[in-house]
């Protein structure tokens, strides 16, 4: 069963003309993260008695089990304070293994997995935790069985100024192999699309930034290094929604998209039979503002909540960790259930 950590659109109060707030008041979070990305922890949990008082957060340590990240200069980056940084009080973030005895949870990353493994104390539960997709996980088919209890991944177990260019991309890693490359290559003969990185035919993103840049644009092509379930990316929650353009989306079918975001968000490849069919419907909504416009009616009802990428997944596993309860599951085959 699949919890999600936190909602990457988050619904929020009616909204005046051009978005200003009619209240200040704050809605329930609506929509699930996926990274952005989208993070989510696994686990069964029995819904408290509705006539039950609210008990204080019990203290938990979770301890991170890798080298810490390194911030600006290389130096490690300390772990945050998840009282003052997310509200969450009771969760101590552990990065001295010495403390493994006493911690009730402990986080594998993926890609720093060197488990050493030893005797689990009773109850304490064993997080694997991944943001990459599984085309970017190696090892994955030799982790043990029945080795981990909890998943914490991506999966789930005015914004209308003048825009004065068409189609961006921002690409990183350029691979002629990569679906997404390829389609790249089909789209551009029907319509002018600049990119932008340091790989392939990329200019420079300009110095004013890459949110900056692409907010000149009318649409902005999230399209994913791989394709696989639940796996959406920064791609879409940062470089388009946040900078104001309509994102063009390629990964996993439509129907996993809308699990996350409203349906009238986005434009999906796979809504059109050719990429010249694609580059035709592009060019009719630049010559029809009033069509255009419709892919940001959302935004009268849904915000984009961006998590902090590392820190608030890591406290809300702690989190997760306090309200479980007793329960001793483990996950038997990690990776048939996240390469699907």
């Amino acid at each position: 069963l699949a919890r999600p950590l936190h909602g990457p659109v988050r619904r929020r109060v009616p909204r005046g003309g051009w978005g200003l707030p009619r209240s200040s008041s704050a809605l329930a979070a609506a929509g699930l993260l996926c990274t952005a990305l989208t993070a989510c922890i696994c686990w069964g949990q029995l819904p408290p008695m509705p006539w039950a008082s609210p008990a204080p957060p019990r203290p938990v340590g979770v301890l991170l089990w890798w080298e810490p990240f390194r911030g600006r200069g290389g130096h490690p980056r300390p772990p945050p304070d998840c009282s003052l940084r997310f509200n969450i009080s009771g969760c101590r973030l552990l990065t001295d293994r010495a403390a493994y005895g006493e911690a009730q949870a402990v986080l594998f990353h993926h890609r720093d997995l060197a488990l050493e493994l030893r005797s689990r104390p009773p109850g304490q539960r064993w997080v694997w935790m991944n943001f990459e997709s599984p085309s970017h996980s190696p090892g994955l088919r030799g982790l043990p069985k029945n080795l981990f209890n909890w998943t914490l991944s991506y999966r789930l177990g005015s914004l209308l100024a003048r825009k004065r260019d068409l189609v961006a991309w921002v690409v990183s890693h350029w691979d002629e192999r990569q679906a997404r490359v390829r389609y790249y290559h089909q789209l551009s003969r029907h319509v002018s699309v600049d990119v932008f990185g340091r790989a392939g035919p990329g200019q420079p993103v300009p110095a004013s930034g890459l949110l900056h840049t692409v907010a000149r644009y009318k649409f902005y092509l999230a399209f994913e290094n791989s394709q696989h379930v639940d796996y959406i990316t920064e791609k879409l929650w940062r470089n388009a929604f946040l900078a104001g353009a309509v994102p063009v989306v390629l990964g996993p079918d439509r129907a996993n998209y809308e699990r996350f975001v409203p349906r009238g968000s986005f434009i999906h490849v796979d809504d059109f039979p050719s990429a010249a069919s694609l580059a035709a419907y592009l060019l009719f909504l630049d010559r029809n503002l009033a069509v255009y416009r419709r892919y940001f009616h959302w935004r009268r009802s849904y915000a984009v909540h961006i998590t902090s990428f590392w820190d608030e997944p890591w406290c809300r596993a702690c989190q997760a960790v306090q309200t479980s309860g007793d329960q001793p599951k483990s996950i038997h085959n990690l990776a048939g259930w996240f390469e699907r």
